[in-house]
């Protein structure tokens, strides 16, 4: 008999992939941010270094597909495509919520596919925030060990769960937990959100518990309230489905994120992260990556050489942003001025942050 948890992951899967279930009002907000271009770059776009070192594995360019799927037989194949691009392309790739692992041991196979195809890659392991207390250190190391992984995620999306008639929507003690496992975890630990966004006041909190890096998963990319409205829909959950349609643009934009969430810790940039240009943007405003799901949903269904094809897409875009700012590797890029405008700025300013001080970086 299937179980719950392994039937819904296949259903998400399956919604991503046909329906459209992203931000419909708010944005990630990378409009509102502009690079200074250089006419003169005094760079050879063919010698631009895009390489990366992120937690001890080396990245061709800063760049992780984010957590997707896994916990379904249906699933192994996408994680199979995934993994054998994020190697071949030479990129991180993280794995679905191993909770369905965890309820049925069957469902392993579709998360260890990911570390067998891509042996040399960096891999990072998730779980849900909800139910770490239920598994505790013992159970979250479990989850590493099954599939190697070079970190482990903690996913904070109590948006999803309160909409979902499954939802656990017990937050009490998750920060403690958090902390726990920052201290017990045989890898670091990195808190994600999966769609509404990290506020300062959070972040510091979780700086202070220990987390080795935090992934704002800002609003303006996929909608987990969004797919749950479908969900509600095809259960003719009225109740499930107006709250979701009410949140399905609920949270702080990613590009706003990424300000909140500079406290002196790593910062992931995920979120309606869809071009190379993104990834440019992000890593100017201080991320040590980018990371997105849903674009290669649909390529995955092809097999790994269509998720490559999108992935060096990405690379070649971000290369171009490179060469048009002036920035002959991250490092540079990481300190090349940005311009924030628009409702971005006005959201930051209101705040309390100096968004000016993008804009004053100096030029190298």
């Amino acid at each position: 008999m299937e179980h719950d948890t392994s039937r819904r992951k296949i259903e998400h899967l399956e919604l991503c992939a046909r329906c459209h279930v992203e931000s419909r009002k708010v944005s990630a907000g990378f409009e509102d941010v502009a690079l200074v271009h250089r006419a003169l770059p005094g760079i050879s776009m063919n010698e631009i270094d895009t390489s990366v070192d992120f937690f001890g594995k080396k990245l061709a360019f800063p760049f992780l597909i984010a957590s997707i799927t896994g916990g379904h037989p249906e699933t192994t194949k996408i994680n199979s495509a995934l993994a054998e691009a994020a190697e071949k392309v030479g990129v991180g790739i993280g794995v679905g919520s191993q909770r369905a692992a965890i309820d049925d041991p069957k469902q392993a196979d579709s998360f260890k596919t990911v570390r067998k195809n891509a042996p040399n890659a960096f891999v990072y392991g998730n779980i849900g925030a909800a139910q770490i207390k239920e598994y505790g250190t013992d159970g979250v190391n479990s989850l590493v060990s099954m599939i190697d992984a070079d970190a482990i995620a903690v996913h904070l999306n109590f948006l999803q769960e309160a909409i979902q008639p499954e939802g656990d929507i017990d937050a009490s003690g998750c920060l403690e937990m958090i902390e726990k496992i920052c201290t017990a975890a045989a890898v670091p630990v990195i808190a994600k959100e999966t769609g509404a966004g990290i506020s300062r006041e959070d972040a510091l909190l979780l700086k202070k518990a220990g987390i080795s890096a935090i992934d704002v998963g800002g609003a303006g990319g996929t909608s987990w309230s969004g797919v749950e409205v479908y969900r509600a829909r095809t259960d003719k959950d009225k109740l499930r489905e107006h709250l979701g349609e009410l949140f399905w643009d609920f949270g702080i934009p990613t590009v706003s994120c990424l300000i909140e969430c500079k406290v002196a810790v790593p910062v992931i940039a995920t979120g309606g992260v869809r071009t190379g240009v993104d990834i440019a943007k992000s890593i100017a405003l201080g991320a040590v990556s980018a990371s997105a799901a849903l674009p290669f949903v649909g390529p995955a269904f092809n097999g790994a050489d269509a998720v490559a094809d999108a992935l060096r897409l990405m690379e070649q875009e971000l290369k171009a942003s490179m060469f048009l700012t002036g920035c002959a590797d991250v490092k540079t890029l990481s300190q090349t001025p940005a311009v924030i405008t628009g409702r971005t700025r006005e959201y930051l300013t209101s705040r309390g942050f100096n968004v000016g001080d993008y804009a004053n970086k100096e030029i190298l």
